[in-house]
């Protein structure tokens, strides 16, 4: 195990939180409101046909807010599962993400793949009315909105998460859907929307393992993975630095899943650990870096006894 500096020091000096200029001829491919952008069939919010609700089964902390999602593919597509671990989506995938902070309705997030590529997307927020009839397109970042203590992100600071995978829709894959709450990879086999068949993968260990496996999986992997895609640009990343906190599709046994092999190389005893120092604090060396203002408390406890038990 590496002490806490030592492992610091490995860290480039980096600016995680400066993200590449939002490209605005994507942006404005985009519908202007929510109430457009095909999610709800009218305006009594019932959801449009073809559009699936669903939750990922380990969730990305955002400070305590209540979270809804969505998905819609284009009619007769199919997702691309070549690879279990990246799907590949189809163009005109649109994904939804919904906000309530504190019981108050305050954005709706929306990715869109425009193009074949695979880092062919575009998102954006949309912010909701005072009456909450509906959410407008917001490019810039809004602090506390809604007399929140939510912020919601400028359009260019969706890649900086986002594009640390191939997939881009990060809580929509075999890992997430597999024992989720609601719509899951078996369903999603059943209508026939998968290229290839995907064996449901199991996380391997008992339930503290799991929940720690599982935080960093939907916290930390979609930038500490050995197959980030390599980008120019103001974001600053080290592909080489060996930290791996992914859940694969293929089902590892405990012993070769990678977040446990980085676990005992770089986290040390509670104490010392790099990982839980960074997710207990809410300053520049915090982790994640951005979309968060509040430290996670049971993710603190878990990984603390996670880590004093390997």
């Amino acid at each position: 195990m590496r002490p806490l500096g030592c492992f610091l020091a490995l860290m480039p000096a980096c600016d995680f939180r400066t993200c590449d200029p939002v490209d605005a001829a994507l942006v404005s491919l985009l519908p202007e409101r929510l109430s457009e952008s095909g999610l709800y069939a009218g305006p009594d919010e019932l959801l449009a046909e073809g559009v699936i609700a669903y939750t990922p089964r380990f969730a990305l902390w955002s400070d305590g807010a209540d979270k809804t999602r969505w998905l819609s593919l284009p009619v007769d597509t199919v997702i691309d599962t070549t690879d279990p671990d990246e799907w590949r989506f189809p163009e005109g995938t649109r994904a939804w993400k919904e906000f309530v902070r504190d019981g108050v309705r305050v954005e709706t997030r929306m990715l869109e793949k425009v193009g074949a590529e695979d880092d062919a997307w575009v998102g954006v927020a949309y912010v909701w009315n005072d009456d909450a009839t509906d959410a407008v397109a917001t490019l810039t970042e809004v602090p506390d909105a809604r007399g929140t203590a939510h912020d919601v992100p400028a359009a260019e600071a969706c890649g900086a998460c986002h594009g640390g995978r191939s997939s881009f829709v990060l809580g929509f894959s075999a890992v997430q859907l597999s024992g989720a709450e609601g719509y899951g990879l078996e369903d999603l086999a059943a209508e026939g929307r998968l290229s290839a068949t995907v064996a449901a993968p199991t996380v391997p260990g008992d339930d503290l393992d799991q929940e720690a496996l599982g935080y960093l999986h939907a916290n930390c992997s979609h930038c500490h993975n050995p197959d980030r895609p390599e980008r120019d640009g103001a974001r600053c990343y080290d592909p080489q630095l060996p930290i791996n906190f992914s859940l694969l599709a293929g089902s590892p046994p405990l012993d070769q899943t990678p977040a446990l092999a980085t676990a005992r190389d770089f986290l040390g005893d509670a104490d010392g650990s790099v990982v839980l120092h960074r997710i207990s604090t809410r300053d520049n060396s915090s982790m994640p870096p951005l979309a968060t203002e509040e430290v996670d408390p049971a993710a603190v406890a878990a990984l603390t006894a996670w880590i004093d038990r390997l």
